[in-house]
């Protein structure tokens, strides 16, 4: 149950730590949703904290980034514990799970479905539960597994790319499909069914422990996703599949070209005459896995930046306006109070403000980005609202070690007269300053908590290569001197 189904926000001051899951130790080639999540839930616990934030969990492509994903509704099947699966008897016992690769984990994941399958025909229990699961998500689930199928059947092809009457979702042929690649659907079915049960498990564990889940949900979807694939009439498309016009951002304070993002952009009048349904499905199947969930680049429901597709920069482009406030009511008519965080970073106007504003939305102050200028800065610490969510960094920054020792002279200078404090003192003193923050939340990145320097950093926007990969060897202990500290100043600043 949603904790803040009658509270326009967080019921008190309350502080996260944000760690995506595949950043948790583990067996295998990235973390997973087993054992490591429910230790870093009691982690959370020992040093004060009440929210976990992660990035969005959807299957990826090749270069790992959760906001380009495959399903904007389906779980990665790479998070998924196969420890439990053993057990199950879907592997065989001498199957060896220690030190498993990407490649390593995709066969054994089809090594268990077959098994799995072999259960649902033997075990009317079973049967019944993914009965009901497919029953219960066949909006989204039908579309996906056979995408999927298709796209290994393709050779990973984009959906663009493939037969004309499978790309233009032609009813004899979509029919045809399931019949002829029955098994690759049944393993898709087999890990969405899987993930979801795990991620219940962790869900059910972070409430008994009083934590909060705090997810991230990308403003755009991958143009090479079942969701634009099924949904084409909300896309800029041409008729063959390919993109009219892209999102990005002009020029920022991450990039001097600006960002071409290339997802497709939405057809808002579309969207706007169904109702927004697949909206609503979307959010409503987010909030149905967390208690909150932040929108990233939330002024594009204000304006967006439109890029024309041959374009290979966001320096070419022109604003439009998107039906924000319309979109947004609809969700709090069939939705409820929305436990939404508005991502406010970037070229912000007072319109992005009043929407947000007008649905008490929180936004984001961030403080690397506080120092160097004068005091009206709206990111330093005096500046702070209540209804903000205040950072040191978020993923797309350095870490705060690599990022002080880094930035020029100045803005260290600053730093330490704002904070009062000294260089050996970071980066627990801009900890300190996030958690006294007015902000009613305070993230705190692990690698900060960790002490960590730009080897920690765990991505580069507008680049592809080397990120994502940060992983921490092992948990603190809850004795770890990290919690101890951060508990102190938990309690200090009543969090």
């Amino acid at each position: 149950m949603n904790q803040y189904a009658d509270s326009a926000w967080i019921d008190r001051r309350s502080s996260a730590v944000l760690l995506h899951i595949t950043s948790l130790p583990g067996p295998f080639h990235k973390g997973v949703l087993g054992q490591e999540a429910v230790a870093f839930i009691d982690s959370l616990v020992a040093g004060g904290f009440r929210v976990w934030q992660f990035l969005p969990l959807g299957p990826t492509h090749s270069h790992g980034s959760p906001y380009e994903s495959l399903s904007t509704f389906a779980g990665n099947p790479e998070l998924i514990d196969l420890r439990p699966c053993m057990d199950a008897g879907w592997l065989r016992q001498d199957t060896s799970l220690k030190d498993v690769t990407a490649e390593q984990h995709a066969i054994y994941r089809k090594q268990a479905a077959h098994q799995f399958w072999l259960d649902v025909q033997a075990n009317a229990e079973l049967a019944q539960q993914v009965s009901t699961f497919q029953m219960q998500h066949a909006h989204w689930l039908d579309d996906f597994t056979l995408f999927s199928a298709l796209k290994s059947a393709s050779n990973n092809a984009a959906w663009w790319q493939w037969a004309d009457d499978l790309r233009t979702r032609e009813q004899e042929a979509l029919d045809a499909a399931r019949v002829i690649h029955q098994t690759l659907i049944q393993q898709v079915i087999f890990e969405q069914f899987v993930f979801d049960k795990q991620w219940q498990a962790i869900k059910t564990y972070a409430e008994a422990k009083d934590i909060l889940l705090f997810g991230d949900l990308p403003i755009y979807v991958a143009h090479d996703s079942a969701d634009v694939w099924a949904n084409p009439q909300f896309f800029t498309l041409y008729e063959s599949g390919e993109c009219t016009e892209v999102a990005g951002v002009p020029p920022d304070y991450f990039s001097k070209k600006g960002q071409r993002w290339g997802n497709p952009l939405y057809r808002w009048d579309v969207l706007q005459a169904d109702g927004f349904a697949w909206w609503v499905q979307r959010i409503a199947h987010q909030l149905s896995r967390m208690d909150m969930l932040r929108i990233d680049h939330f002024l594009a429901l204000e304006a967006f930046w439109v890029i024309p597709a041959e374009s290979d920069t966001g320096l070419i482009g022109e604003w439009r306006k998107a039906p924000g406030a319309a979109l947004l009511q609809t969700l709090q008519d069939k939705l409820g109070s929305l436990p939404l965080i508005a991502e406010d970073l970037g070229t912000i106007t007072e319109e992005v403000t009043a929407l947000r504003k007008k649905f008490a939305l929180p936004g984001m102050k961030i403080l690397h980005f506080a120092f160097g200028g004068d005091d009206s800065n709206p990111y330093l610490p005096h500046n702070h609202e209540e209804d903000s969510v205040v950072y040191t960094g978020t993923h797309d920054n350095d870490t705060t070690m690599g990022w002080f020792e880094s930035t020029e002279p100045h803005v260290r200078e600053h730093v330490l007269s704002v904070l009062k404090t000294k260089p050996e003192d970071m980066p627990w003193a801009l900890i300190e300053a996030a958690l006294q923050s007015p902000a009613r939340l305070a993230v705190i990145p692990m690698q900060d908590i960790l002490e960590l320097g730009t080897e920690a950093k765990f991505n580069t926007p507008g680049t592809l290569d080397g990120n994502w990969s940060w992983r921490l060897e092992r948990i603190p202990a809850i004795n770890h001197v990290c919690w101890q500290k951060s508990l102190q100043l938990n309690q200090t600043y009543h969090r």
